[in-house]
């Protein structure tokens, strides 16, 4: 399953927000540096979907990304 992300960087406070059925915003407390970012949305989706499988697929640099969860 594919799922859009939007996430916010520098949060003062986590969070993850369902817009639609595969669209998420999601509010990250580290920096947009060294691939900090990237590595906690992970974490957190993970925990979300309760899967192991987690996977970014474009977006690496930008905003908004697409990433691929489950099998």
């Amino acid at each position: 399953m594919y799922i859009k992300l939007r996430v916010i960087t520098n949060a003062k406070k986590e969070k993850i927000e369902k817009i639609s059925e595969d669209h998420f915003e999601i509010w990250v407390k580290e920096k947009a540096e060294r691939n900090m970012a990237n590595r906690r949305v992970i974490e957190i989706m993970k925990e979300y979907f309760n899967t192991g499988k987690i996977k970014i697929i474009s977006g690496h640099h930008s905003p908004s990304k697409i990433i691929s969860a489950g099998d």
